[in-house]
C-alpha cells in the first residue's frame, strides 16, 4: 500500500522556483523550475525523509 501525503505547492517569486511543502513530514520540502519537476523532486525527498526517520528510529512518516 502506498502512503499518500498532502503537498502544498506554490510559486516563489524570490527564488523563481516552484516550492513543495509536505506538512505531515516536518521540514520536508522540495523545489523545481517547473511544477512537474518540483513534484518529482518532492517524491524523492519524501522517500529520503522516511528512510532517514526510520534509520534514526523516529518512525516511518505515517500519513494522517
Amino acid at each position: 500500500m502506498k502512503i499518500r501525503y498532502e503537498l502544498i505547492i506554490y510559486w516563489s517569486n524570490e527564488d523563481q522556483l516552484f516550492i513543495v511543502e509536505v506538512p505531515e513530514l516536518a521540514g520536508c520540502m522540495a523545489d523545481g523550475e517547473t511544477y512537474q519537476e518540483a513534484v518529482q523532486n518532492a517524491e524523492i525527498i519524501i522517500q529520503q525523509w522516511i528512510e532517514t526517520a526510520q534509520e534514526l528510529g523516529l518512525g516511518g512518516g505515517q500519513a494522517s
